[in-house]
């Protein structure tokens, strides 16, 4: 039986050059949290329209000597003296400009995170359309390998590349400004953040100037939160249905409800010292107060309904938001983990502590 080799598309022939290029350009620009545009990491080079535009040098050129006409060569030059200045603003407008990530949140699998950028130039003259944008197309490396979506991977990729929500064009920039651009998420976990393209066409739209940024931050994708039908052994329905006081109240060092008198410890506060005791001449008292906290939810991963580790986490993701916006005190108890890593609070900001915990979670 002969076996015919396999015919290789045009994508197939250039995968190599792209990842060679994505490795050249990359040692040219080191992971940082700021950088500045120089020309070590500017590149320029023509577009679409101004390859027709040196097309249209090239005929005028060769007419001009064909034909021994000085105005058609004069008119040449004249063009040409036109894209020398265009390639020159052209490369001014994005060199020497300053990149600074401020911040970089956290999201759940599927929403966005948030990248707040800091832009700064200090040149004299204002530069002009700036269009900066995260290379997405980078993140499909997480798509599986059926046949429809080797068929597809092409077009998401440049329909992710050209989608003007994530991307942001700024027409002025003088001084600094501030700018949010969304990276999509796909996965839980760490994500590294793809690189950073800056890149302009300003004056003619002859010429591209485009430089890239590779940031060290990375960002952490939670879970996406899942229901479960017995939450509500875990949540109460409002503050008001928790018991307070007796058996099942606990409480914590605070300032609020009186608690108890003991023996003064020298290095305490005097403001503490219960000074009518000390008047009747039974010594120096101290007073203790504390604050009720209800009672305590326990969210364990060993109690979650679901099968597979990933519908566990995302369910305890549910529970931690939930509870966290009733501001109940718990705690989340994760595999692998130390008891003194699952401490107890309450809040949104500590619902965000065990969200992260969940993103790290092996």
């Amino acid at each position: 039986m002969t076996v015919l080799p396999r015919t290789l598309s045009p994508r197939t022939l250039t995968q190599p050059i792209k990842r060679a290029m994505a490795r050249w350009f990359a040692k040219r620009a080191p992971k940082s949290d700021s950088a500045t545009l120089n020309l070590r990491n500017v590149y320029i080079f023509f577009r679409r329209e101004g390859l027709l535009f040196a097309v249209l040098l090239m005929i005028t050129f060769i007419a001009g000597i064909n034909y021994g006409n000085n105005l058609v060569l004069g008119l040449c030059f004249y063009l040409i003296s036109i894209w020398l200045i265009s390639f020159h603003m052209t490369f001014l407008h994005i060199s020497g400009l300053q990149v600074q990530l401020l911040e970089v949140t956290m999201a759940e699998v599927g929403a966005p995170v948030w990248v707040t950028l800091q832009v700064r130039s200090e040149s004299r003259q204002p530069r002009r359309q700036l269009m900066f944008r995260f290379e997405q197309h980078q993140l499909d490396k997480q798509e599986n390998n059926e046949h429809d979506h080797k068929r597809n991977s092409k077009r998401s990729r440049k329909l992710l590349n050209n989608d003007p929500k994530l991307q942001v064009l700024l027409p002025r920039v003088q001084g600094e400004q501030i700018i949010r651009l969304p990276i999509i998420t796909y996965k839980r976990g760490q994500l590294e953040l793809p690189r950073l393209t800056v890149s302009t066409v300003y004056p003619l739209g002859i010429m591209r100037a485009w430089s890239y940024v590779y940031f060290a931050r990375t960002a952490w994708v939670y879970p996406k939160p899942s229901a479960f039908d017995w939450q509500t052994q875990y949540v109460t329905a409002s503050l008001d249905d928790l018991p307070t006081g007796g058996q099942y109240s606990q409480h914590i060092q605070g300032q609020d409800d009186f608690e108890r008198l003991d023996s003064y410890i020298e290095g305490e506060s005097l403001a503490r010292v219960s000074w009518a005791h000390v008047a009747r001449g039974q010594g120096m008292l101290t007073k203790h107060f504390a604050d009720p906290v209800g009672v305590e939810q326990v969210l364990d991963y060993a109690d979650m309904p679901a099968a597979h580790h990933e519908q566990k986490l995302a369910q305890l993701a549910h529970g931690a938001i939930t509870i966290g916006s009733l501001g109940v005190p718990f705690t989340m108890q994760l595999p692998n983990e130390s008891h003194t890593e699952s401490a107890i609070g309450h809040g949104e900001a500590f619902a965000q502590v065990c969200l992260l915990r969940l993103a790290q979670s092996s």
